[in-house]
């Protein structure tokens, strides 16, 4: 207690972080002197058009695009629309003519692969495509979280459109072998196009000999994990301001973007995209090259880069330093209660640049004990800590997560995560630790 009143202390990062000191320096003129639109001739709309221009080039230095491949969104649930949505979209606009639409479905069926650990945004999306004539097969993964690289490849076929696989899951922290992934899906793409002025397949004309897309959610993953478009081989990658201490309500798709690669124009629709594979979801304007109408929310975009600048800086050293917290927490719980375990991978070590699970994500099954009654008790301790994604209103069930591990529901029930940030202390994690000592005592 301070003052009579008690030290609260966050480990609930993964849910959201607070705005850096340095984000919030960087944004605040564009809350009040620089506030033109940027669809605006005059100075304020081109101060405000510079900006933008500014962060846009700072985000596609560091993750290797085109300055035109980094589209500005409201969050990144509505980059993972774009991109699964706007895939499909394309597909049927540029196509129009090629095939044949029988009650609302694709005569050949469109395929979308995704891992079983996917957000919401992903599987949701998804499945509400299949509802709309699409094929979603849903790749399992190991009791450690990692994704089952046989069985995507027994999945890949010619109507394979699009291969979403989260980079780190946002509840247990493991880290899927992206690149491992990407070589396979290279692979199939090559040998596939081949020989496709022997084998007629609408897939195969331009430009979807490009197919099948490979995307990744990276929200979680960027503030630990270098995202370099080129090493990783994606063709799009999502990303969020709130979860590397920036402001809520901006995303980011970076979308891969070669020379010879042209946008599509559907003379029907009156739908333009500078992408050769996506079409907006929303229409208006045009603004972010076509692919995401609607005023920019320029200090929102501004803050972004600069949180995007100060992560990437401070990245190697946040990353052994959480990590040390990490392993603290877990040692202290260990001895509090030795039959906890861990979801997801058991280890966190640096080697050469490999990680296999995130450095700040604790998932911890506590035998016994159930996650709601022990919240309300770190609640009552000033413990803010969480039992599975903030952005679910699936907030009394077990964890989907959990179980697509294996495990059951009564071990989801059981399970709490812990998360820490830029702004977690040694302190912090000693009073964790005594929290979970005396709430294993009451329980």
């Amino acid at each position: 207690m301070r003052n009579g009143r008690m030290r609260k202390i966050y480990l609930d990062y993964a849910a959201t972080t607070p705005i850096a000191p340095e984000v919030l320096r960087a944004m605040t003129p564009y809350f009040s002197n620089m506030f033109g639109n940027s669809g605006s001739l005059h100075g304020f709309g081109q101060e405000a058009v510079s900006a933008i221009d500014n962060a846009r080039e700072v985000v596609a230095r560091i993750i290797s695009t085109d300055f035109e491949g980094v589209v500005y969104t409201s969050s990144a649930t509505e980059a993972n629309n774009l991109v699964l949505r706007g895939v499909v979209k394309a597909l049927r606009t540029t196509n129009h003519e090629s095939h044949e639409i029988r009650n609302s479905k694709f005569v050949i069926r469109p395929r979308i692969i995704i891992s079983s650990l996917e957000h919401e945004s992903i599987q949701k999306t998804a499945y509400d495509l299949e509802r709309e004539g699409c094929e979603v097969i849903e790749i399992p993964v190991n009791c450690e979280g990692v994704i089952d690289i046989t069985k995507l490849k027994q999945a890949l076929n010619e109507r394979t459109i699009l291969v979403s696989v989260m980079y780190a899951n946002n509840e247990i922290g493991t880290v899927q072998p992206i690149a491992e992934i990407a070589e396979v899906i290279r692979s199939f793409r090559e040998e596939r196009n081949k020989n496709h002025e022997k084998r007629k397949n609408f897939l195969f004309s331009t430009p979807y000999s490009l197919f099948p897309l490979f995307h990744t959610d990276a929200v979680q993953a960027f503030q630990f994990l270098e995202c370099d478009m080129k090493k990783l081989e994606v063709d799009m990658i999502t990303l969020s301001a709130h979860k590397i201490y920036g402001p809520k309500g901006v995303g980011v798709l970076c979308i891969r973007k070669k020379p010879h690669e042209v946008g599509i124009r559907n003379q029907e629709s009156g739908i333009t995209s500078n992408s050769p594979f996506l079409i907006p979801v929303m229409t208006g304007g045009g603004q972010e090259f076509g692919l995401r109408s609607g005023t920019e929310n320029v200090s929102g975009i501004v803050g972004f880069a600069e949180a995007v600048r100060r992560v990437t800086t401070m990245r190697m050293r946040e990353t052994r330093r959480i990590a040390k917290l990490r392993e603290k927490l877990w040692c202290d719980i260990k001895k509090i209660c030795p039959k906890v375990k861990i979801n997801g991978i058991d280890e966190f070590k640096i080697q050469n640049s490999k990680f296999r699970t995130l450095p700040n994500i604790l998932n911890v099954y506590f035998p016994g004990m159930y996650a709601e009654e022990m919240l309300v008790r770190f609640g009552t301790m000033g413990v803010a800590v969480s039992a599975g994604p903030a952005c679910s209103s699936r907030a009394t069930e077990p964890s989907r997560i959990i179980r697509a591990l294996g495990y059951s529901a009564t071990r989801a029930r059981q399970s709490i995560r812990f998360s820490f940030g830029a702004y977690t202390t040694e302190d912090e994690i000693v009073r964790a630790g005594n929290a979970v000592r005396k709430i294993v005592r009451q329980m």
